[in-house]
């Protein structure tokens, strides 16, 4: 089914020519998309001179598009060739976000334009993180799904290590808006892997009649929602995205106002804290086999970003140490989840429901974001940011109660065999077995995709 130098089980996925191609790409993208993480609000607080609300408000618009659009892009994913969707979006989003250092150059950039680009870039990465994610078992076998995710987790980890330092250091160069030129030209990069692949065994769309738009939506739902497993795992992660797009709307204004940290320097506390996700993407698979593959799902939230409490903390001073540290937990935490939980959802799904279950999975998880980041940038005007921040990490802490009271406490590893494509997984259907997936421990997935804007921790 697969195409590349090598799909057998066992032989290593550095060796395999389509999964290569689109790891690199989606690396230097991912670089690229990581300096917008930084550079995007740090436009508007340094250059614009926007309000914590106005803030807020940004990042709410960076991901509006899932709450609006995610289940029909997950229907029509299934209808489309998906390389060819990813190629489309990464073009559009070469030209949303290179209007911003155009903009800047010719001196008309204003707050309009960077909502305008965050909401538009957000529908391209809508239709593009959903064709990814159910690109990849396209181009890799099943039994290499773990080693996929994993180096795909690993890299988009590393990305927001070099992200923000490079970022910072654009910034520092150019501006905050020019340095945006960054990841627009990283689309590119991304468009020639992309372009390179070739792999034959992406069924073209089927022609035949189908039931609907709306009903082929109810099906992605319906398998998400009967599904004893993946509804908790919605809740949870859609829980710990509310509260961490709150604390994620005013981490630059925390780190500039409050902590009086100069800009071009922010990059380099983010990318210290970033570390903790490149760990995470590189230790999750031996974690499951130690932890085990069910259990780490509900230990990585509730025990392993424990110390994402030490973020409130934060003050001028010695006492600065405790942003990276908090977040580099958080990152690790939220890394390890991300492998386990996205690849598992992978290897359960029949595959012509994986764009809708995707989708589904997605308009839920990342539909509250918006909301968050309109809360945080509220709260941070109506009781305080430090205030704002220990409700919005508390809460995101909390999030992993979802899993723990669960089907997952009871075992330690889980089941990743599909489940029928003639009906969906029901509440009396065992979905939960005490056994490793094949070859390996835990089923993987590569971290978390995000729009080009402030991002959530927890976000697939």
């Amino acid at each position: 089914m697969h195409s590349g130098v090598t799909g057998r089980t066992g032989t290593s996925l550095w060796r395999h020519r389509n999964f290569v191609l689109l790891w690199s790409g989606q690396s230097v993208s991912e670089v690229g998309s990581s300096v917008t993480v930084l550079a995007l609000p740090l436009t508007a607080v340094v250059v614009l001179r926007a309000t914590t609300l106005q803030v807020g408000l940004l990042t709410s618009a960076s991901t509006l598009a899932f709450a609006f659009i995610a289940l029909p892009a997950g229907a029509l994913v299934d209808r489309w060739a998906k390389r060819r969707l990813m190629i489309w979006c990464d073009v559009a989003r070469l030209v949303i976000i290179g209007s911003v250092p155009l903009a800047a150059v010719l001196g008309v950039l204003t707050l309009g334009q960077l909502y305008a680009v965050a909401v538009t870039a957000g529908v391209a990465t809508v239709f593009f993180d959903v064709a990814y994610q159910s690109y990849l078992p396209v181009v890799v076998d099943r039994d290499h799904l773990v080693e996929g995710n994993g180096k795909l987790g690993a890299t988009q980890a590393f990305a927001q290590v070099t992200g923000p330092g490079l970022g910072g250091a654009l910034v520092g160069l150019t501006g905050a808006a020019r340095a945006l030129a960054a990841d627009a030209l990283s689309y590119a990069v991304s468009v020639a892997s992309l372009l390179a692949i070739n792999a034959p065994g992406e069924a073209p769309p089927v022609k035949a009649a189908r039931p609907g738009l709306r009903k082929e939506i109810a099906e992605g739902l319906s398998f998400v929602l009967r599904h004893p497993v993946l509804r908790k795992i919605v809740a949870c992660t859609g829980t710990a995205n509310l509260f961490g797009a709150m604390g994620t709307a005013l981490e630059i204004v925390f780190l500039i106002r409050v902590l009086r940290i100069r800009p071009a320097d922010t990059g380099l506390l983010i990318a210290v804290a970033s570390l903790g996700g490149v760990a995470g993407g590189l230790l999750a698979g031996r974690l499951g086999r130690r932890i085990g593959s069910a259990r780490i799902i509900w230990f990585s939230m509730l025990v392993i970003s424990f110390p994402e409490l030490l973020i409130p903390l934060a003050a001028p001073g010695w006492r600065v140490a405790a942003f990276p540290v908090g977040m580099a937990f958080f990152a690790f935490g939220g890394v390890v989840y991300n492998v386990t939980q996205v690849s598992y959802r992978q290897s359960i799904c029949p595959p012509r429901l994986l764009g809708r279950m995707n989708a589904a999975v997605r308009w839920v998880v990342w539909g509250t974001i918006p909301l968050g980041g309109v809360l945080g940038g509220a709260l941070g005007t109506l009781v305080g940011v430090r205030v704002t921040l220990w409700i919005a990490y508390s809460g995101s802490w909390a999030a992993g109660w979802w899993v723990f009271f669960s089907p997952l406490r009871r075992q330690r590893d889980l089941e990743t065999q599909p489940a029928p494509e003639d009906r969906p997984a029901l509440e009396d259907q065992p979905v939960l077995e005490d056994q490793r997936a094949p070859g390996s421990g835990i089923p993987g997935q590569g971290g978390r995709e995000r729009p080009d804007g402030p991002r959530p921790q927890f976000a697939d």
